[in-house]
């Protein structure tokens, strides 16, 4: 994996997000670009390709059924751009090590009320990717194996309680964090290092550069 800390990770992963979020329509080579710079991510960061290929059709069927209406031309591109995006961000969150998604926001820089909304979606996100792995679990156990049988099994009912079970448990964990002293703040210190901070502005110009080009062809 490569050796960077996590607040560069993130800040170099939203370079390429923001970057291809504001190339000019049908700017294919410069998409193209980006394109081979998220391949490259994948390929630094050691993702374990099949996780990223799940989640990544889970998020295009989702995409493509809010694209689609609005030409096929436009929606191509816009889905290739999305799916950029998307390879970028699941890159840094497959291998983002357990609890450790608020070192990441640290370094950002942004108010630190949005930084704590951040984080605790984060911690929401792990404990909601939990309860979903404990109830495929259980539906193994009562013999509902494959993909049909757990479609089965997430009914409804199920994805309420689903809800219900992670809700409940994000109330427990958030009380603790309270009952040891946690106020908002992170007592961290996660400031880049002169050759990281060299690193990202280097990220950001390039984006600059391509993203600027695109308006230009």
């Amino acid at each position: 994996m490569l050796k960077l800390s996590l607040p560069l990770r993130l800040q170099l992963a939203l370079v390429v997000v923001v970057g291809a979020a504001l190339l000019k329509h049908y700017a294919w080579y410069c998409l193209g670009v980006y394109g081979a710079i998220a391949l490259l991510w994948v390929w630094l960061l050691r993702v374990p390709i099949r996780q990223l290929g799940g989640l990544l059709g889970t998020e295009l069927i989702f995409l493509s059924l809010l694209a689609l209406p609005l030409g096929w031309e436009r929606a191509s591109f816009l889905l290739v751009r999305s799916l950029i995006c998307l390879i970028t961000m699941n890159s840094f969150l497959l291998t983002l090590p357990p609890h450790s998604f608020g070192i990441a926001l640290k370094g950002l820089p942004v108010p630190a009320p949005l930084k704590e909304n951040l984080l605790l979606a984060g911690q929401y996100m792990e404990i909601l990717l939990s309860e979903v792995t404990r109830m495929q679990r259980s539906a193994q156990l009562r013999g509902l194996t494959g993909t049909g049988g757990w479609l089965r099994y997430a009914s409804a009912a199920m994805i309420g309680a689903l809800y219900l079970r992670s809700l409940d448990r994000a109330e427990r964990v958030y009380a603790a964090m309270v009952a040891r002293g946690y106020n908002g703040q992170l007592p961290i210190d996660s400031t880049l290092r002169p050759k990281e901070r060299f690193a990202l502005l280097a990220a950001w110009a390039i984006a600059a550069g391509v993203t600027l080009t695109s308006y230009r062809i």
